[in-house]
């Protein structure tokens, strides 16, 4: 007989029938009750086993175990499940030594200890919550843009120019380490590697999308990015995924729009076919607010955010707005940000912490930055001190989208990118597109793990993909 997933049969009406259903054992009480979970959902399935069993089979029946049950699903007749499984055969797939499993119900693990047996978390119910969830956003995400009418685009992870201009990237070479080939001026010489010149991992594939779109007028591209920048902080990964949307003809304005749109859509997908899991994440956040001060705690439970960001307007200010509103605060008058605001910084976390918890109390959208702190590639504005950028900020996290509309002016873009010295002859197929048909044209990013972050309520970023690479940490 087939196996039936444990979601399908607890989210059906049928009952009085025969089912093989197989999983890993969550707890067995009493020599007579299997929690029973195959990872389908949250919920358990509880096997009834009779009295009559082979007590061989019984004795090797414990936590983490893996094991196939046959028997007929009948409805339950105790409290907290609607169904069980009155098993007539059940045998043993995969034995578990229930007094070495790391995962014991009776002793709730951190998520500090879960991160250290980070091959065993996705078992606990709080990680399977996580990634279902996970996994519905990057659905969301495909769907979304496939019902715009976008193309999707894999741009490559092997690059030789640094979109950022930032320099952290990871270098990517055959060459040999110990003695390299050089130049006579004592440097590497880069024509002897793999791909003759010297490439790095991607942190964006933001250029690449933007030749597409120069075609298709809309692309996006979803894949991983990688950034060397040594920080340890619960906000940063070394390998992280990144949503980027390009769109020609677009200006500052429908960036916003498009942005705004794309979160409440993907924001309420989630809602709509996450709710056991975000319910039980929710529980989880709400007891993990009862131990902070109350004057730290969060006004709205995790669910009642995410109806609220999906509900409602977006706020729209510029940086100078911003800045005003941050000096005018009693936090800064109190001296309570730890980073000093002026205008001209890259705000803080706290900055933009402060606009959207206390001021706002929504999502906030903030436009038109100061072209020093912001990449070569965004369009200058007349005012000649600022460019149209806009980031997208979040409560619990900050800063979750950060777009602009492009410098789709050759003389312009050349300019600035030779007063940030980044080489115009190496960019040459970058220059093209304004050089042949140039127009208008808006993108953003948004990185995947953020978002996942502020859906699920976790704190630390390293919690919401499966296999975090952080500094001095490349396990799996």
């Amino acid at each position: 007989m087939k196996r039936t997933k444990i979601n399908s049969i607890l989210t059906s009406d049928q009952q009085d029938y025969e089912v093989v259903v197989k999983g890993w054992v969550r707890s067995f009480r009493n020599n007579q009750f299997i929690a029973l979970n195959d990872g389908s959902c949250m919920s358990n399935l509880q096997i009834v086993i009779d009295l009559k069993t082979d007590a061989a089979i019984v004795k090797r029946i414990s936590n983490g175990a893996a094991i196939s049950v046959s028997g007929n699903l009948i409805a339950s007749q105790g409290k907290g499940q609607r169904y069980e499984v009155k098993a007539s055969s059940i045998e043993i797939i995969g034995d578990c030594d229930g007094e070495k499993y790391p995962l014991q119900l009776k002793n709730r693990p951190s998520l500090e200890y879960l991160r250290e047996i980070a091959h065993l978390r996705f078992r606990t119910n709080t990680f399977g919550a996580v990634f279902r969830v996970r996994h519905a956003l990057a659905f969301a995400i495909h769907e979304f843009f496939n019902n715009q009418g976008f193309v999707y685009l894999h741009t490559p992870i092997i690059t030789a120019s640094d979109a950022e201009g930032a320099g952290e990237m990871f270098r990517v070479t055959t060459l040999p380490f110990d003695n390299p080939p050089r130049l006579d001026n004592g440097q590497i010489n880069f024509e002897e590697d793999f791909f003759g010149r010297s490439t790095n991992l991607t942190v964006s594939g933001q250029l690449e999308a933007e030749l597409a779109a120069t075609a298709f007028g809309e692309v996006y591209t979803f894949g991983p990015t990688f950034r060397a920048e040594n920080s340890n902080t619960a906000r940063h990964l070394a390998e992280f995924w990144m949503i980027e949307p390009e769109v020609a003809f677009n200006n500052l304005t429908d960036n916003m729009d498009l942005a705004e749109a794309f979160i409440k859509y993907i924001i309420g997908y989630a809602l709509e076919n996450c709710k056991e899991d975000l319910t039980f994440l929710a529980q989880r956040l709400s007891e993990e607010e009862k131990l902070k001060p109350q004057n730290e705690r969060s006004e709205m439970g995790l669910i009642e955010k995410l109806e609220f960001v999906v509900n409602n307007e977006f706020e729209r200010i510029t940086y100078t707005e911003a800045i005003n509103i941050l000096l005018q605060s009693p936090a800064y008058k109190k001296k309570k940000f730890q980073y000093e605001v002026s205008w001209g910084i890259d705000m803080q976390s706290e900055h933009e912490r402060y606009l959207v918890e206390k001021h706002f109390k929504k999502p906030v959208i903030v436009t038109d930055y100061p072209k020093e702190i912001k990449a070569f590639y965004m369009r200058q504005n007349d005012d000649g001190k600022t460019v149209a950028a806009m980031d997208i900020l979040a409560p619990g996290i900050g800063e979750i989208v950060g777009g602009s509309q492009r410098e789709e002016r050759l003389e312009k873009l050349e300019q600035r990118m030779n007063e940030m010295h980044i080489p115009t002859k190496e960019m040459d197929w970058y220059l093209d597109t304004r050089r042949f048909g140039t127009i208008p044209h808006a993108g953003f990013g948004l990185g995947f793990e953020r978002i996942v972050q502020f859906v699920t309520g976790m704190g630390n970023i390293r919690d919401v993909i499966p296999f975090p690479r952080t500094p001095k940490n490349a396990e799996f």
